[in-house]
């Protein structure tokens, strides 16, 4: 089996906002859960599993491993891990926004169509599972792609830019909350 070590962590320190006692404590649980040092999508999808257990996180599981590969090999090392967990837990806003963009432009076109949206919105129900209250109709989550667009398309040209993203969460409250929830979870 090949391992892969990490760059230093002088160098991810500089490229993070994390401490290097950060960075040591999560190189260690990465390590755990993945000894060679690197992540494949059947594995990332078994760990992600694991915190939705009434549900099929795969799909979900599936985009969200696509937007930590970052150079699309179908592996995520720890740096790649790490450099996104740095955006979602400590970046700006506008660096998560930006992150939550990429992870929805599921074709990496640089819009997010009905298309991708419906299958976001689809995975994150399957990913949620039977037990989500209350309980879901077959036309929710294409009422919520349609609530979305509704927010999210300007121009009404049927797809969502990066720009149009940002302004539209930024101008809406629960959205900015959410961005808050985990800026102080390490």
């Amino acid at each position: 089996m090949v391992c892969h070590r990490p760059e230093g962590l002088e160098q991810l320190e500089a490229q993070t906002n994390f401490t290097k006692q950060e960075l040591q404590i999560l190189y260690r649980g990465f390590k755990n859960e993945c000894p060679s040092g690197v992540v494949n999508e059947e594995t990332f999808k078994h760990i992600y599993a694991q915190f939705f257990p009434h549900g099929d996180a795969s799909m979900y599981a599936h985009y969200l491993f696509n937007a930590f590969d970052t150079t699309n090999n179908g592996s995520i090392k720890f740096k790649d891990f790490v450099m996104g967990l740095s955006i979602l837990l400590r970046g700006t806003l506008r660096e998560k926004l930006e992150w939550t963009f990429h992870l929805y432009d599921i074709n990496r076109d640089g819009y997010i169509n009905r298309e991708e949206m419906t299958e976001i919105v689809r995975a994150i129900y399957d990913m949620m599972g039977k037990y989500t209250y209350p309980v879901l109709k077959g036309d929710v989550p294409q009422q919520h792609v349609d609530a979305f667009f509704q927010k999210m398309d300007k121009n009404k040209d049927g797809v969502v830019t990066l720009e149009e993203f940002i302004v539209a969460c930024q101008e809406d409250e629960n959205m900015m909350r959410s961005m808050q929830l985990f800026e102080n979870v390490m």
